[in-house]
């Protein structure tokens, strides 16, 4: 009898284990499903921004440099270049700065992996 009872626990514990390594992996494709939506749409946002951003910088520079065509051309060029330039590597600057303060992939699913961890190790 204790054998079937040692063997109905060993049961019940498998059950146990195997039911919260599903829900781990649930949370776990949760997490990746949004990830994965979030990453997609900041991509489309970031496209979008840098191709308006393009092409109205263009228009903005052959605006400056029509408008000076007669006096100062090559100052006006040199001037919106060293401005774009400036911009681009504090852009830059800003996106690595953005990297490394980036939340951890996975965060929730972590947590409660550590919460197994400790509940387990009681």
């Amino acid at each position: 009898m204790s054998q079937e009872n040692l063997l109905s626990s060993i049961k019940g514990l498998a059950a146990t284990g195997a039911s919260i390594a599903k829900t781990r992996l649930e949370l776990l494709s949760v997490d990746v499903q949004i990830a994965r939506s979030k990453f997609i749409r900041l991509l489309v946002m970031i496209v979008c921004t840098l191709f308006f951003l393009f092409f109205g910088l263009v228009m903005l520079a052959l605006l400056i440099v029509i408008y000076s065509w007669e006096s100062d051309r090559m100052l006006a060029l040199s001037l919106l270049t060293g401005a774009f330039i400036s911009i681009g590597v504090i852009l830059a600057l800003l996106i690595v700065q953005s990297f490394r303060t980036m939340p951890q992939l996975f965060e929730a699913s972590i947590a409660e992996f550590a919460k197994d961890v400790e509940e387990l190790s009681h």
